[in-house]
């Protein structure tokens, strides 16, 4: 069912908003830290678990992937609540920082691509780009199979 996949994720997400603040306890600061990333973590090993375990049924699958299309819009709306004019009067620290942090992410990006072995003409790679654009099914469209082979005893008697 897929409602237990929300419901695995829903449980990660608490078990890891109160992990978060139990942390921001302990460091001292008046926040959560870490508890989405705990939370995300969390939610892999259990998929993990439940993969190995063989109770990984398609309605859990479908119910974890539906919200994790939704979780990069969650963290950006998570980090617009953040005190950006705050941490701008902290002074040019913060714009040297991130500019670090995006000029590492490009770098990071741009090696990553150099060195994937992926082809971007192959199959798998134009149907995964059918997928995310809306223009294909889950699965890919079965190949004829090729005629069985014939055991050379068996062509031998014809």
């Amino acid at each position: 069912m897929i409602i237990l996949g929300v419901a695995l994720l829903a449980v990660c997400t608490l078990i890891g908003v109160f992990l978060g603040d139990l942390l921001g306890v302990a460091l001292g600061v008046k926040a959560n830290v870490g508890g989405v990333g705990i939370a995300m973590i969390l939610l892999i090993a259990a998929r993990v678990w439940l993969k190995n375990h063989g109770r990984l049924g398609k309605g859990i699958v479908f119910g974890v992937e539906f919200w994790a299309g939704l979780y990069i819009p969650i963290v950006v709306a998570m980090a617009a609540q953040q005190n950006v004019v705050a941490a701008a009067s902290g002074g040019p620290i913060v714009l040297i920082a991130a500019t670090g942090s995006l000029v590492l992410c490009f770098g990071a990006v741009a090696l990553l691509s150099r060195l994937s072995p992926g082809d971007a003409t192959s199959e798998a790679f134009a149907h995964g780009g059918s997928i995310v654009g809306g223009g294909a099914s889950d699965e890919p469209e079965a190949r004829p199979a090729p005629p069985p082979a014939i055991p050379a005893a068996s062509a031998a008697k014809e």
